[in-house]
């Protein structure tokens, strides 16, 4: 029997927005990422990890997500992927074929069923990484409201191969493609958004220096610090200038697939959504903000 199988790892994703690119200097002063790559209309940018970016900020007219960016190990992986998913019956937007742009790659596109285009690639052209204090490393985890919770989770492990590691009551799951607790977590919402966008510090010192740079620069938690129950990460989250709400995160839960067990967090028990109950629950406008605007999601059809 031929072997499942799973979504490799999550690399990146690029947002878009009215005048998203105008936004670049927030990210690159502030936030603490450099500019990998820039063109009319878009910018790339990276973290202090491998990846040749992590981020990307596109000019549209509408707001939402342009895709979210996956990685796997070689070419005959991304074939064997694209053969199983297809047959799984996903909505590819064409074979693996040599990706254009200015970090090559080979890969392909899958719409989910909330018509959001997720890129799968190999063969990119990596970095060597930095070790830069208090600078975002990777993009850890990205979290998505949508209306069928439920259904959008069973598509992700049936079609992706992602797995359940918690919930949050019965408002949210957070799935796994990697080692990491969550690449991917799912928010009960009246309309497809993007929730937020969570970037990986290297430490903990690292993570607190990062909220000590933003509040510098007169930039304060919207809701943080705190440390959560599912995934034990550390959280400090702040809002763009696109008002999109981005998170600084460290010591992710790494999860060990033999030993694992989904559990049911309470959303009613203050510890269990701030284990130092430094951060208190979030307010009616910090929900407001991560309910995000409606996204539209890819335009299959011009």
């Amino acid at each position: 029997m031929t072997e499942e199988l799973r979504m490799g790892h999550l690399r990146g994703i690029v947002m878009r927005a009215p005048d998203m690119t105008q936004t670049a200097e927030f990210y690159t002063d502030l936030w603490g990422l450099n500019i990998a790559h820039e063109e009319d209309g878009i910018v790339y940018l990276r973290g202090t990890g491998p990846e040749p970016f992590i981020y990307g900020l596109k000019d549209d007219s509408t707001y939402g997500i342009e895709y979210i960016h996956f990685g796997q190990p070689d070419r005959e992986t991304i074939d064997a992927f694209y053969k199983q998913v297809k047959e799984r019956g996903a909505t590819v937007l064409g074979a693996p074929a040599p990706i254009e742009g200015p970090f090559g790659g080979y890969g392909f596109e899958i719409l989910d069923p909330d018509n959001r285009r997720l890129r799968v690639t190999a063969d990119l052209k990596m970095r060597e990484p930095e070790d830069v204090y208090s600078y975002p490393r990777k993009i850890s985890h990205v979290v998505l409201n949508t209306v069928d919770m439920e259904g959008l989770q069973a598509w992700y492990e049936r079609v992706l191969g992602f797995r359940t590691s918690d919930y949050s009551a019965d408002q949210m799951v957070f799935m796994r493609c990697s080692t990491d607790h969550h690449s991917i977590a799912l928010v009960r919402n009246k309309y497809p958004a993007i929730n937020h966008v969570a970037f990986e510090m290297p430490g903990i010192d690292d993570y607190m220096r990062g909220i000590g740079r933003m509040k510098q620069k007169g930039q304060v938690p919207s809701w943080g610090p705190g440390r959560h129950g599912p995934g034990n990460n550390p959280f400090a989250y702040f809002v763009s200038p696109s008002g999109y709400v981005i998170e600084f995160v460290a010591e992710l839960q790494q999860i060990d697939e033999a030993t694992h067990e989904p559990k049911v967090w309470s959303r009613t028990d203050p510890e269990a959504m701030d284990q130092w109950m430094t951060a208190g629950p979030p307010t009616p406008a910090q929900r407001a903000v991560m309910a995000g605007r409606p996204d539209p999601g890819f335009p299959v059809e011009e």
